[in-house]
């Protein structure tokens, strides 16, 4: 018995059935218990193996996401009152505005939740299989700054070409210089339609001609954005300063 395991382990690494191989013994032990069938004992291989295999999938894709620390919305605090409400959220999570290159926009002060909820439908989105990606408004505006210059700068560009989900946080935080904003703009136009986006942002739409300097490009990249979109406007005290930790 312990050959025939120990060359089925062998088998399944050649095969690169790397999740078989892990719990083979876990299989054979649990199938003897319950007297499964050749069928079944299959189909539990396979199943293993497929799971395990979509396991690393997700973390592989999660990692490349960028995702801050708190992205998991089945720990979001509905305690918390800041403007959008449990259904609302439910129903966001649920991903259906995806198929259609719906947008979402949360706006409001800061420390109420805005980078939380978009990190978690990004991470929710990530786990149905979308391409989705979490960038601050900087990380991004480097990577347009950098996309002709090196070559990490340019496949980070072209993988964000190719996603189905792209959130971009704090989105004019900072005023823009005129070359960058027109940058931004081409590449919120090439996606536009073609993918989602979730923006968060603490400007108004009129704040947004200020730090972009440009009122013609501020209106076109507003249109783009608010064209098929949601704007969930939060509110209410900072999260981190009613819930603030010391050292004592």
């Amino acid at each position: 018995m312990e050959t025939k395991t120990q060359a089925l382990k062998e088998y399944a690494g050649q095969l690169r059935l790397s999740g078989i191989q892990d719990q083979v013994e876990e299989l054979i032990r649990k199938a003897s218990e319950e007297k499964c069938s050749y069928l079944d004992f299959s189909l539990s291989l396979l199943e293993t193996e497929i799971n395990q295999r979509n396991q690393r999938d997700l973390e592989r894709r999660t990692k490349a996401a960028k995702l801050p620390i708190n992205h998991d919305l089945g720990q979001y605090d509905y305690a918390f009152i800041n403007g959008i409400s449990k259904q609302q959220l439910n129903q966001l999570r649920e991903c259906q505005w995806l198929e259609q290159n719906f947008n979402v926009v949360l706006m409001g002060p800061s420390g109420i939740g805005k980078t939380m909820i978009a990190a978690g439908l990004c991470f929710d989105a990530l786990k149905k299989g979308y391409k989705a990606y979490f960038r601050t408004m900087e990380q991004l505006n480097e990577t347009l700054i950098m996309k002709d210059i090196t070559r990490s700068a340019l496949i980070e560009y072209n993988k964000l070409l190719k996603a189905n989900l792209l959130v971009i946080d704090d989105i004019m935080m900072f005023a823009l210089e005129k070359k960058q904003a027109v940058q931004f703009f081409n590449f919120i136009n090439h996606l536009h339609e073609k993918a989602s986006f979730v923006v968060t942002t603490n400007k108004s739409p009129q704040e947004w001609v200020k730090m972009l300097d440009d009122e013609v490009i501020a209106t076109a990249l507003l249109d783009r954005i608010l064209y098929h979109c949601e704007v969930v406007r939060l509110s209410g005290k900072s999260y981190r300063l009613q819930n603030r930790k010391t050292i004592f």
